[in-house]
């Protein structure tokens, strides 16, 4: 049987190139960045070259950098340790409520401790409005926690715009960039953002290491406490296989990214049409426009998305329905509640997205295969008159 992977949303493979990059830190090269011998030495030099492979992507400079697990760490240092750190001068905090449960979470988690915290509503294409977040801006506002490209749905948000509000306010700004890196251009520097969170597992990059930018002059608490690693930011033994992969990732990746959106949007809109042409009563939710290039989220009356989900599995082809930080959850979608989509279309939802290992091939085999999945799970809906 065909295996089609339409989930690259979700987590990616290991770039080959990666793979084979990292097999001499199992073995040779296995010393510890932080140690002065020559082991130490050896292997120093790759975690450097990794940190200025990171920050050339998203053009930050490398002592910006703050490696880590993943990038809901990333986001906990960065929220954590500004709400920490300016508890003093206030306690508000400003975010949306499509946020990945790596920021709501956490959000939810500084209530408890007192924080107060104003959740932005968003339009029906998953849109912040920036004049709802200057809007919101108080005295005691201390930090703006606003993603960039929403995992679900693929819609960008205006951080540019946020970044600006942010810096005339005087209010920090971090941002989930985790599903924006490698599938957009970025320039923190440009967005006018304080700190903003990476995921290396997104970037074809193994699991368990990911990365904060912490803008130069920053001062916040840290997450993690112990040794002086990371420059004194983020304590515990260095992870060089995963640092070393996710630099050599990022580097690829940014060399390829250019070509590899146009094949993209190439393919992704080849997919989309083909679905809405082929089969009736389908919503498509996010923004049309302002989106990454490899994201559909799509929504078929009379169908559940988890029924779908396993149909289409049973025919090879791996999507999502939703994040997969929130599989095991029978609730509809936070995100397509927010946007005001109804509960059963929310339920009906499912999400695909694209990676370089897709082909027009993969696309076409999806399409032979979707519109009959959907019927037959249509035919059983008692709801459904054709």
């Amino acid at each position: 049987m065909k295996r089609i992977y339409f989930d690259y949303n979700a987590t990616t493979p290991v770039h080959a190139e990666v793979a084979n990059f990292v097999k001499p830190f199992f073995h040779e090269l296995f010393g510890n960045p932080s140690s002065l011998h020559w082991a130490g030495r050896e292997i120093r030099g790759y975690y450097d070259k990794a940190k200025e492979q990171v920050a050339g992507l998203i053009k930050a400079e490398p002592h910006e950098i703050v490696f880590t697990s993943s990038g809901t760490e990333g986001d906990n240092h960065a929220i954590k340790g500004v709400a920490y750190a300016k508890r003093d001068q206030g306690k508000h905090i400003i975010t949306s409520t499509i946020e990945h449960p790596g920021v709501l979470n956490v959000c939810k988690y500084l209530e408890s401790k007192g924080y107060d915290v104003t959740y932005l509503p968003v339009d029906g294409n998953g849109q912040v409005h920036p004049e709802d977040v200057k809007r919101a801006i108080r005295k005691d506002t201390i930090l703006i926690t606003i993603m960039y490209a929403n995992n679900e749905t693929g819609t960008l948000l205006p951080v540019r715009e946020i970044g600006e509000i942010a810096r005339a306010s005087d209010v920090l700004f971090h941002s989930d960039m985790v599903q924006a890196i490698g599938k957009i251009d970025i320039d923190v520097k440009a967005l006018s953002v304080d700190l903003a969170s990476f995921s290396g597992h997104k970037v074809y990059a193994p699991k368990g290491v990911g990365a904060l930018y912490m803008r130069e002059g920053l001062d916040i608490d840290n997450l993690i406490h112990g040794g002086h690693q990371e420059e004194g930011r983020r304590a515990g033994t260095e992870n060089m296989i995963g640092i070393a992969a996710f630099g050599k990732a990022c580097e690829i990746v940014g060399d390829e990214i250019e070509e590899e959106n146009r094949r993209m949007e190439y393919l992704r809109k080849r997919l989309l049409e083909g679905i809405l042409r082929k089969v009736d009563l389908v919503r498509f939710n996010g923004d049309p426009v302002n989106r990454l290039p490899n994201t559909i989220n799509l929504s078929f009356e009379f169908v559940e998305a988890e029924s779908l989900l396993i149909a289409l599995d049973l025919n090879g082809i791996a999507v999502s329905s939703g994040s997969a930080c929130s599989s095991g959850s029978t609730e509809p979608s936070h995100v397509l509640l927010a946007m005001d989509i109804p509960a059963e279309l929310c339920q009906s939802a499912i999400r695909l997205s694209l990676g370089r290992g897709n082909t027009e091939e993969d696309v076409d085999y999806a399409l032979s295969v979707i519109p009959g999945v959907v019927d037959r799970l249509r035919q059983m809906s008692p709801f459904y008159k054709k």
